[in-house]
């Protein structure tokens, strides 16, 4: 999903969270240039109707408010199986990630959050949306310390019958109300107790129910008191507890009415009157129906003797016991002390041959234990049973040692001990291999931990980075050796495949190329050529590139992606193509001068060119092509062996009527030079000869002296329409002057 862009308008940029049905990226807005966030439905559930269908209702309740505590929705989406929603970018923390840094929150602070959560809940409620999921990971602190509410995505309209689908119940069980968890229909109420869970936590850093397990917790929502939170945060005015007691109380008519009444509290509740009032007293609802009680046991009946039957059963038993009586009274009178007698006899037995065999085990033999350190098994078991002693073997890898050797035993060499001694064997067992981890679901960091928990030494695992495109950048794409493959922990070498996310590629410069040069490039990279515009220009030619989008130079796309470009068609219509003649003499008649022309024009945001330099011995007349725009003229310097002599300016207006004034043919010694203009450049004339492209015969006394170069700015327009210029072509010239003095 990192750097895919959806809707052609938002480019992913990073993850900054998530939850159980959707993560939350950070994204660049490309058509309005602005940060924004996106929740994307998590895959799994792309093809749920229900949670599709949650998603978008998340949408549709933020979308209806208009709040500062609020997160705003910007948009809503489908590409392909991608649902997302488009929403403001808070940058900053959530509420749960403070309360984990700092808890428990000043006083203020804590009741300055809750008071903004609270008037978010008041504009919730008053466009009958319910949010039935406040808590800490939902409220977004801003660097600027605003509050805003987010995830709304089991919000509910007030008018819908019931908060749970069949057979579940949805929210955070740790922030539900008592109805909540019930599974009834829940209201504003229930928000107002969530709420005062969060300020409880925020007071207190712990969370006033906790269980071993989410049942256990909503069963303390229902039957048990919460620890008053003063009893664990003494600073808490009284007037603040009393806000959380109210909001909590398990009876929603106990609670705040509404948003609006709890935020009246709050507001109030750190004035200088209200800080030592008197703790607020409820009372208990002996009347509800769902309060745990304790039923006594019932205890089972006991049928008299009295009963139908009972007179029968005693006679019954009255005749048993006179069959037991004894029919001679002289055989009872010597029965029963011999039987005493014959019980005692056997005792003293019985104690006699305890005792004999007590005596002959404590008289137990000393042996000496041998050293069976370096001996397989089955020769330290024989060594031990001749000395009287029993070997136990405990089998464990060592790799000091070869398989099936003891490399430990119980007693030392030469110990004494008693015969019959059990000696504790360690017994080198073959390694076993161990399963290579599964590490694809891992970011790189996460997997080397866990291959250091195995044994692993950090400088065997070696990273190798692969593009992939539906992997996210930096988690592992698979490891080598395979998961689940036999590896030694303590020898092999790993390596990890790491995603860098979709290929990318550098974007090129295009402009000044060619449409052919331009979609050669992208061809290389692996890029489409999109759309081609034309437009006009006074900087780049003809049939040349201007610009280039959604892509400038430099920066990253992926192959595949398509580039347009924008195509010059030359000069616009108005443009005036305009061939000044320059007049130019040597400093003496006879003597070498070096002549040089800067002019500016429309062209090159009418900075200054270099026409040329000329070295001449006559007067001559040099043509200087411009060209002019209604908003941008024309003008022409001239410089004599370094120094600046005259400078021209040509109007766009005069070239256009034809009323350009053509300058007087200079005389042929140099007059005192002027002051050189503030545009004239400063620098020196270069050492080598420059010599422009003749654009015209020259119309003074005498031949040219100098060697006809090009031009050097490089260009003459091939659709010239100006009758004064012509093609430098010396064999031509004669025909040039005819065709100028025409």
């Amino acid at each position: 999903m990192i750097g895919h862009e959806l809707g052609g308008r938002y480019q992913v940029i990073e993850r900054i969270g998530g939850g159980g049905m959707a993560l939350v990226y950070r994204a660049h807005d490309i058509l309005l240039n602005r940060n924004v966030a996106i929740k994307v439905l998590r895959n799994q559930f792309v093809h749920d109707e229900e949670f599709i269908r949650r998603f978008r209702r998340e949408a549709q309740s933020a979308a209806s408010l208009s709040h500062p505590n609020v997160v705003s929705i910007y948009d809503v989406g489908q590409e392909d199986e991608v649902h997302y929603i488009v929403m403001e970018y808070i940058e900053g923390k959530n509420l749960n990630e403070i309360i984990k840094e700092r808890a428990p929150l000043q006083v203020d602070e804590s009741v300055r959050i809750a008071s903004q959560i609270c008037d978010a809940l008041d504009h919730a409620h008053q466009n009958q949306i319910i949010h039935r999921d406040i808590k800490p990971h939902n409220i977004l602190i801003g660097r600027n310390g605003r509050v805003k509410v987010t995830d709304f995505g089991i919000a509910r309209a007030v008018t819908s019958t019931t908060i749970t689908q069949t057979g579940s119940v949805v929210g955070s069980v740790h922030y539900f109300s008592p109805e909540h968890a019930k599974g009834v229909t829940t209201g504003e109420k229930s928000d107002l107790y969530s709420l005062g869970i969060v300020l409880y936590q925020m007071l207190t850093g712990v969370l006033p129910f906790l269980g071993e397990s989410p049942i256990s917790v909503a069963l303390k929502h229902l039957q048990e008191e919460f620890e008053e939170p003063r009893l664990l945060n003494p600073l808490i005015p009284q007037s603040v507890e009393n806000v959380i007691l109210r909001s909590m109380r398990k009876n929603p008519e106990e609670r705040y009415q509404s948003a609006k009444q709890m935020l009246q509290d709050l507001e109030t509740c750190l004035l200088p009157e209200r800080r030592s009032e008197a703790k607020s007293l409820f009372h208990d609802d002996g009347d509800d129906e769902d309060r745990t009680r304790i039923i006594p046991a019932i205890k089972p009946l006991q049928r008299g003797l009295g009963n139908r039957n009972g007179g029968e059963d005693r006679m019954q038993v009255q005749r048993e016991e006179a069959e037991i009586i004894p029919s001679n009274p002289g055989k009872r009178r010597w029965g029963r002390p011999a039987l005493w007698i014959s019980l005692t006899l056997v005792i003293l037995l019985a104690m006699g041959s305890v005792v004999w065999y007590v005596n002959a085990k404590l008289v137990v033999d000393e042996v000496t234990v041998p050293d069976v350190v370096n001996q397989t098994l089955e020769k330290a078991t024989s060594m031990l049973d001749e000395a009287g002693l029993i070997a136990e073997p405990v089998m464990q890898y060592n790799p000091d040692f070869a398989e099936n050797i003891v490399w430990e035993q119980g007693k030392k060499a030469e110990t004494i001990v008693k015969e019959g001694t059990h000696i504790i064997l360690s017994v080198s067992t073959e390694k076993t291999p161990s399963k290579m981890l599964e590490l694809s679901t891992q970011t790189y960091d996460e997997a080397v931990k866990a291959l250091i928990a195995e044994g692993v030494e950090q400088e065997r695992i070696t990273p190798v980075e692969e593009h992939n495109d539906n992997i996210p950048e930096g988690q592992v794409i698979r490891s080598e050796p395979a998961a689940g493959s036999d590896y030694d922990p303590e020898t092999s070498s790993i390596k990890l495949y790491v995603s860098q996310g979709k290929d990318t590629v550098t974007m090129p410069d295009l402009t000044g190329s060619t449409q052919k040069q331009a979609k050669a490039k992208l061809e290389e990279l692996g890029l489409v050529l999109d759309e081609v515009k034309e437009d006009t220009s006074y900087s780049v030619e003809k049939g040349q590139v201007m610009k280039q989008w959604p892509y400038e130079e430099g920066d990253t796309a992926a192959p595949g992606d398509k580039v347009s470009i924008s195509i010059s068609t030359g000069f616009p219509p108005e443009a005036i193509e305009y061939v000044f003649k320059v007049p130019v003499a040597p400093s003496s008649d006879g003597k070498r001068t070096q002549i040089r022309i800067v002019f500016s024009d429309a062209t090159k945001d009418g900075a200054q060119q270099e026409w040329g330099t000329r070295t001449i011995a006559k007067s001559q007349v040099l043509s200087v092509p411009l060209i002019l725009a209604p908003n941008k003229d024309g003008a022409v310097s001239i410089y004599q062996n370094g120094d600046y002599i005259e400078a021209f300016e040509i109007r766009y207006s005069d070239a256009k009527n034809g009323t350009v004034q053509v300058p007087e043919p200079p005389a042929t010694a140099t007059p005192v030079p002027t002051p050189e203009p503030t545009q004239a450049p400063t620098e020196s004339p270069p050492e080598e000869t420059i010599e422009p492209e003749i654009l015209s015969p020259p119309t003074g006394e005498g031949e040219n002296t100098g060697e006809v170069g090009q031009n050097q700015t490089g260009y003459l327009p091939d659709n010239s329409k100006n009758a004064n210029v012509l093609v430098n072509d010396k064999k031509t010239n004669g025909k040039n002057k005819e065709k100028n003095k025409s």
